[in-house]
């Protein structure tokens, strides 16, 4: 019954600016995706029987988040620098008998303007689960290429890096969310008061730049079977796990 109800479903989601509405109840949760900000541009994406974090950093590398600490299916990293590539602080474990593998598509790109000269490539992470098509954009520094960027339109869920100096900056963000139209986004690797880098900013010039924003007050948001965000997108500032 779930690869009937899966493969009917399908369609509506892979085309670009369709939302699924509720139309079973949300106890059977079969469909939901878990996104946790753990700090700075880690994450943990979990579904019913496969987890993944991304970008974990090292200890101490970030001023003021706590360590990783992550048990986790699997992990993935944008790039090679401490805070995005520790992945001996996170505890790989074996799926269950039977677990779906998230899919995930790597889009290479450059962690800077120069095509990685100064600061070397970026790997973007587009993540399904058959149902939701979620992104992770790691240390973007660059604008992706034409065919990234329609890979990357009408996603469930955008995670993309808004302080600048490292990265593209809250204008740039903001410009990338009007044009890929996602219908939510998460801002992170900013500085904040729970932790970030002094050199990089805040997440309100990219806020201001946007029009539904909500903090919920939570390191947790889940996708599961509701309808898609009015006006859209809907930008979900959370509180990262490990902040101090």
């Amino acid at each position: 019954m779930r690869s009937l109800l899966v493969a009917l479903f399908r369609f509506s989601f892979y085309n670009k600016g369709i939302c699924l509405q509720k139309t079973v109840t949300q106890k059977e949760g079969w469909w939901s995706m878990k996104i946790t900000w753990i700090g700075h541009s880690c994450f943990r994406v979990e579904t019913e029987n496969w987890s993944v974090v991304l970008d974990p950093y090292a200890d101490g590398s970030v001023p003021g988040y706590r360590p990783v600490r992550e048990r986790a299916n699997q992990v993935l990293c944008s790039h090679e620098h401490g805070d995005h590539n520790a992945r001996s602080c996170v505890t790989v474990v074996p799926p269950a008998e039977g677990a779906v593998p998230l899919q995930v598509t790597d889009l290479p790109s450059y962690h800077d303007d120069v095509k990685g000269a100064k600061r070397g490539p970026n790997t973007i992470r587009l993540i399904s689960d058959g149902v939701h098509r979620i992104a992770h954009l790691g240390d973007l520094g660059c604008r992706p290429e034409p065919e990234q960027m329609e890979a990357l339109t009408g996603l469930d869920l955008l995670m993309i890096p808004v302080g600048g100096f490292f990265t593209i900056d809250a204008a740039q963000a903001a410009g990338l969310v009007r044009e890929l139209k996602p219908k939510r986004v998460i801002p992170m690797h900013y500085r904040s008061a729970e932790g970030g880098y002094d050199v990089i900013g805040t997440v309100e010039p990219f806020l201001r730049e946007m029009k539904n924003v909500i903090r919920p007050e939570s390191a947790q948001y889940e996708l599961g079977g509701e309808a898609c965000p009015e006006p859209a997108p809907l930008v979900i500032v959370l509180a990262p796990q490990n902040g101090e």
